[in-house]
């Protein structure tokens, strides 16, 4: 079986109390075939060089401040996945470019936010891995050496947020309000280049896409997408389907899943 290779929008913790978006995530999981396993590149962790999370079990990473305390309380057990571990060293090791391992880095809420919902039983193992730059090129380089995984049944997972300007929030207007008019034309700009397939223009987003640098005033939450292109472009080709849509609080949410 070549497993699928999934971008998605995984919102902040709160996610989990809006009962569309579950919905939608729990829905996209009941279409995907159970992985063997699933290594997730999140947009919570930058570290070079390339790092590798726990293989021994550590608790849950809360990446967040000033949020109610039940947030905090909340507890994924996945299994680890230290056989994927070394199967990720190996391909991602040539010269200069190197794979740490730090046992003490549990899942951040970029991983077990969205694997709540989409996998709520914690029975798929789960690795996660540090993008090392935020270089698009340099990031899917890397997902084409991550390829072979599929073949094994290795769900990649990049999770990040198709539009994602923290000044765009706004509580007040509700989580259903219409979204600014930048982060509408740069979801429509990467909706159309990915039906397009478009490799290069995706890989020039600061350069090509419309209001890019309002949609991403920094451009870590797009970077996932770059490693599962790498990923399916190697093994596979970039067909696609964008498996969720629509906006949050203004932010775009929409998800592909290739293959």
């Amino acid at each position: 079986m070549t497993a699928p290779v999934l971008y998605l929008s995984h919102g902040a913790p709160p996610l989990a109390d809006d009962e569309r978006w579950t919905a939608e995530l729990a829905g996209w999981s009941s279409d995907l075939p159970k992985p063997a396993n699933v290594l997730m590149v999140s947009a919570h962790w930058e570290d070079a060089p390339t790092t590798l999370g726990s293989t021994t079990g550590a608790p849950l990473t809360y990446d967040f401040w000033g949020f109610p305390q039940r947030y905090y309380e909340v507890t994924y057990d996945a299994p680890a996945a230290p056989g994927l571990a070394d199967d990720v060293t190996r391909l991602l090791t040539w010269p200069g470019h190197q794979v740490h391992r730090d046992e003490a880095r549990g899942l951040d809420h970029g991983a077990y936010v969205p694997l709540k919902e989409m996998f709520p039983a914690a029975d798929v193992p789960v690795l996660q891995m540090s993008m090392p730059t935020l270089d698009p090129r340099g990031l899917f380089e890397i997902g084409r050496r991550l390829a072979p995984l599929r073949e094994q049944g290795t769900m990649i997972v990049g999770s990040g947020f198709t539009t994602h300007n923290l000044r765009w929030f706004n509580p007040r207007a509700g989580s259903d309000a219409l979204p600014p008019r930048a982060s509408a034309e740069f979801d429509h700009w990467a909706q159309e280049a990915m039906k397009a397939q478009d490799v290069d223009s995706l890989l020039d987003f600061l350069d090509k896409a419309p209001a890019a640098h309002e949609a991403h005033p920094r451009t870590e939450h797009f970077a996932p997408l770059f490693v599962t292109l790498g990923a399916a472009y190697e093994s596979g080709g970039l067909d696609n389907k964008s498996v969720i849509d629509g906006f949050w609080f203004g932010l775009s949410k929409r998800s592909w899943q290739f293959g």
